[in-house]
């Protein structure tokens, strides 16, 4: 049993209430949950134990709220970061449950998120992203999902222009060695990034005739 002995807005979070017990600090509480106490009130030991498990989940929402900040994160990545931080197992499935139940989480939104992300800034073949998305901990449901309707010889294409367009006049053997080491490192297969590297080499030379620097060779006798 205990009294509650105060009820203490925080300095540096006018959203938690600091809660004392018998004249010491017990726990911290959100202003709503702490909204459902006042001073003199009586607790047992059970609800002392609950109010406390409710501040571990807080806390751990909070942090992961924080993580979530610079990015989309899925569910096995802010389990793993909160484990880090030496949160306790079932605080860490409570806070990912609430975080779920807030539309902070969804594995099916990060996969989406992170297959257009890669499609804009760095396309990637379906193999590639099968293989991120896996590291990233998401169900095998979900991945093929998120990549079913992805077009390999799209992302090829357009992973090749992007590259192509920084190239100065390179000869076109320069062309086929960079276009094509640069989307085998990506992960496309060597018919996709053959065919990738002759469409693009027709291309470039048919919208600019000095795209290319032309090699001439010298007949020796």
């Amino acid at each position: 049993m205990g009294i509650i002995t105060a009820l203490k807005v925080q300095k540096g979070n006018q959203e938690r209430v600091n809660v004392y017990i018998d004249g010491a600090y017990a726990f911290g509480l959100s202003m709503i949950e702490a909204a459902r106490l006042h001073k003199g009130q009586s607790l047992s030991e059970a609800e002392i134990a609950a109010l406390r498990d409710e501040d571990a989940v807080l806390k751990a929402v909070d942090s992961a709220a924080r993580y979530l900040q610079y990015r989309p994160r899925s569910l096995a990545e802010v389990r793993q970061y909160l484990t880090g931080k030496q949160v306790p197992p079932p605080v860490v499935e409570a806070a990912i449950q609430r975080l779920i139940g807030l539309g902070h989480l969804d594995d099916m939104a990060f996969a989406r998120f992170w297959v257009q992300n890669r499609g804009e800034f760095k396309p990637l073949s379906p193999r590639a992203l099968r293989v991120e998305l896996r590291r990233k901990g998401l169900p095998e449901a979900i991945i093929t999902h998120a990549l079913a309707e992805l077009d390999d010889a799209e992302l090829a294409y357009q992973a090749g222009l992007a590259r192509a367009r920084k190239l100065r006049r390179p000869t076109r053997q320069e062309f086929r060695k960079k276009i094509g080491d640069m989307l085998r490192r990506r992960g496309f297969s060597y018919s996709t990034t053959r065919e990738t590297v002759e469409r693009l080499l027709e291309e470039m030379e048919m919208s600019d005739p000095d795209y290319f620097t032309l090699t001439v060779e010298t007949n020796k006798e």
